[in-house]
């Protein structure tokens, strides 16, 4: 199966003011020389043009033409590169501003239904029980099969009190689900906290917004008075946390590095997509033994943060293979009410491994008990190589490709264990670090 354009998976914010067509011109200019004007596609793209004005059984706007011209023109390049009119920009803003009307879920198409990504911590969706890999194939009594993922996400957005009902397919289930939801305001609280045990600490990181880097030194504060000093050690959890801002898994990764060590860095084909993010702050837990939990919900800046724990062999990262989105995309605005949302760069960790199609590989592999398939890792879900498009790996320096160090067994869940297992392997595995001297190389 493939699986096309998600829409919300690690957007990373970049701005470029005053892309004019002198500009444009001047570009064009300096690069004449080495590819000529394709006039013949052009030939034949206005043919096309012509044929539809002329020949389509109803009437088509100009405007309408242009717009899904340009929309395919950027969905044959890879799947997080779009157009954005009008209505889909004011939907991405309001869906990165932290607050919005409607039910918290992260999704994307798969085969013309709605796919899960992943449910946003304690919205209707993640009460409700909505997981991540379930397929919507209704929204009340209308069908999902044709609609554009916009037009779906459209109809799941609404008023605070308003309901819905979602029909669902899950996998192993044998009959579709009707869940009931009832609208409300979504507001993504990215850090949360608590003690596991005391001098050991958890804080769960859902998703990087502009303030994520705050929220976490405070939820530090928060856990050493509750713990009367430094803790012991503390799990990081990036469980299906989909990315974000790029700049809130640069400051996470600060927290927990002494200075001066490389963080992240970016290539692309222009110099301004050539960055390298540093460590600045010092390691606010002074050493003490950290563990990073993921799964293959746990996208671009959640890989941003756990390549560079393992990389500097600063976290001990356990659960399964991360989804692999290893690209950065540039929202650049065309006017005031459009915009672009381009794959500028790729982006490396500390030791240069790109993550695009291939993940982060944890340190300690989860896999179920008695799965059908002996393979078959926990929490198994999509993937960025699944999605239609996908760019591919490009990983010269590290050809290598990194293996477990160890692989653990958890049993496999029922339907009423609310048992978290990967939780429960984190923190014994902290227990056994205690004592033990962190390098933070």
């Amino acid at each position: 199966m493939k699986f096309k354009h998600p829409l919300t998976i690690g957007i990373i914010w970049g701005v470029v003011i005053g892309l004019g067509l002198s500009l444009a011109h001047n570009v064009w200019a300096e690069k004449n020389t080495a590819s000529a004007l394709p006039l013949d596609d052009l030939r034949t793209f206005t043919d096309v043009y012509a044929r539809i004005k002329q020949d389509y059984v109803t009437d088509v706007e100009d405007s309408d033409l242009l717009k899904n011209a340009i929309r395919g023109m950027l969905s044959g390049l890879d799947p997080h590169s779009s157009y954005l009119d009008e209505e889909q920009f004011r939907e991405l803003q309001i869906g990165t501003s932290g607050e919005f009307g409607g039910l918290g879920i992260e999704v994307g198409m798969e085969n013309g239904f709605v796919k899960v990504i992943a449910p946003i911590d304690d919205t209707p969706a993640d009460r409700a029980g909505v997981k991540a890999g379930d397929l919507i194939i209704m929204l009340d009594d209308k069908s999902v099969k044709g609609l554009t993922l916009e037009e779906a996400v459209k109809l799941m957005r609404g008023k605070k009190g308003t309901n819905i009902d979602l029909t669902i397919v899950r996998e192993g289930v044998d009959a579709p689900l009707v869940i009931s939801l009832t609208r409300d305001v979504i507001r993504v609280r990215s850090v949360r906290n608590r003690v596991l045990e005391p001098g050991y600490g958890y804080i769960r990181i859902s998703n990087f917004q502009s303030k994520t880097t705050r929220s976490l030194l405070d939820a530090l504060e928060s856990l050493k008075k509750k713990n009367d000093g430094d803790l012991k050690g503390l799990v990081l959890d990036l469980r299906n946390n989909p990315g974000g801002v790029l700049t809130g898994a640069v400051g996470v990764s600060d927290v927990f590095l002494k200075d001066n060590k490389l963080i992240v860095y970016t290539e692309g084909r222009v110099e301004d997509s050539e960055l390298k993010y540093n460590s600045s702050t010092g390691d606010t837990l002074k050493g003490a033994p950290l563990v990073v939990l993921i799964n293959q919900g746990s996208a671009s800046a959640s890989e941003i943060v756990a390549g560079a724990m393992q990389d500097h062999e600063r976290a001990t990262v356990i659960g399964t293979k991360s989804f692999g989105k290893g690209s950065v995309q540039t929202i650049l605005p065309l006017n005031d009410n459009t915009a672009l949302k381009l794959t500028t760069a790729r982006y490396y960790t500390p030791l240069g491994r790109s993550i695009q199609s291939e993940g982060i590989v944890p340190d300690i592999l989860l896999k179920v008990e008695g799965a059908p398939e002996e393979e078959k890792s926990a929490l198994s879900i999509i993937s960025e190589a699944d999605l239609d498009g996908h760019l591919e790996n490009e990983n010269k320096q590290t050809p290598v490709k990194r293996e477990p160090k160890s692989v653990v067994m958890i049993p496999k869940q029922d339907k009423d264990d609310a048992t978290d297992y990967a939780l429960d392997e984190a923190l014994k595995v902290l227990k056994g670090m205690t004592g033990t001297q962190q390098a933070s190389i």
